[in-house]
């Protein structure tokens, strides 16, 4: 749903074409818009829906999930999120900002409460 790059990188048409009653001449730069194609309900079923089976695979993901895991695993288990002051999730603002990489729109703020960890497996953290 929330593409890292929203336009693709610019091809070049090899032969002159016709889409969608637009032609195109042979030796034009074409950008394709990614997040447009994705969010087209002539070609999904509820495009503003997210649905993981729809998921596409990164090339990168064997590089990337790990990456992402370890400090993800580690932020959850040392630290209780919450949203800051009287916010529910359901106020959450997940408006997109259009540009040559997808962003949120508005920062998302979490409040972080450290868990103490004390365990005869785990070394006690301290708070000073």
């Amino acid at each position: 749903m929330h593409p890292v790059v929203s336009l693709l990188i610019p091809r070049e048409s090899s032969k002159s074409c016709v889409v969608n009653g637009f032609e195109i001449p042979a030796k034009t730069r074409v950008i394709v818009n990614a997040w447009e194609i994705r969010r087209d309900p002539n070609y999904w079923v509820e495009p503003e829906k997210f649905k993981p089976e729809r998921k596409e695979i990164c090339p990168g993901i064997l590089f990337a999930l790990p990456n992402v895991e370890l400090p993800l695993a580690q932020l959850l288990f040392h630290f209780h999120w919450k949203l800051p002051g009287e916010m529910k999730q359901e106020d959450m603002d997940m408006i997109e900002m259009f540009g040559v990489s997808m962003k949120r729109k508005n920062d998302l703020v979490l409040v972080p409460d450290l868990v103490l960890v004390l365990s005869p497996y785990h070394a006690s953290i301290a708070i000073a």
